[in-house]
């Protein structure tokens, strides 16, 4: 898979958001292996709040801010029949919202870069169709996936289990 990375203000210049989104790909193809399609593309947004606050309101009737937003191009169904030789598929977009994300990693005591490359493999996990809201069984099977891809970049389990 190739990422497009977008990076606007306020995200700081210091850390290099492209790589970071690569590396968290990377470890993220090792426990999905479906995201390790050569056709397929996915576009990063690292914005601000008040970007992802319009794009929320707009898509999903929520005016406010939330940490990262997800639009999947491609069912999970036809990910999983994508076969590796053809066209460029697009699987779908990510925004992260600065503000919320630098907000969440003081609340949770970790690092601001640690933090941001959760929130890329979850917003990827929900572009591959899965989804915590659908049901417990599904939750626990998304952060087993999240805690699996963030360990390969020796980040600590964020939702606080034995890694």
């Amino acid at each position: 898979m190739e990422l497009d990375v977008s990076i606007e203000s306020p995200w700081p210049a210091g850390i290099d958001w492209a790589d970071l989104a690569q590396r968290v790909l990377e470890a993220l193809q090792e426990v999905a292996p479906e995201l390790a399609n050569p056709r397929l593309t996915a576009s990063v947004l690292f914005t601000s709040d008040q970007e992802v606050r319009v794009l929320n309101r707009e898509w999903r009737a929520k005016d406010k801010p939330t940490n990262v937003l997800s639009f999947p191009m491609l069912s999970r169904a036809e990910l999983l029949e994508l076969a590796a030789d053809g066209a460029p598929e697009m699987l779908g977009d990510i925004a992260l919202a600065h503000d919320t994300c630098a907000r969440e990693a003081a609340e949770k005591n970790v690092l601001f870069d640690e933090h941001a490359s959760h929130l890329i493999v979850h917003g990827l996990l929900h572009l591959a169709g899965h989804d915590h809201e659908i049901s417990d069984a599904e939750a626990d099977a998304m952060e087993a996936l999240e805690t699996k891809a963030l360990a390969i970049l020796g980040i600590a389990d964020p939702y606080g289990g034995a890694t």
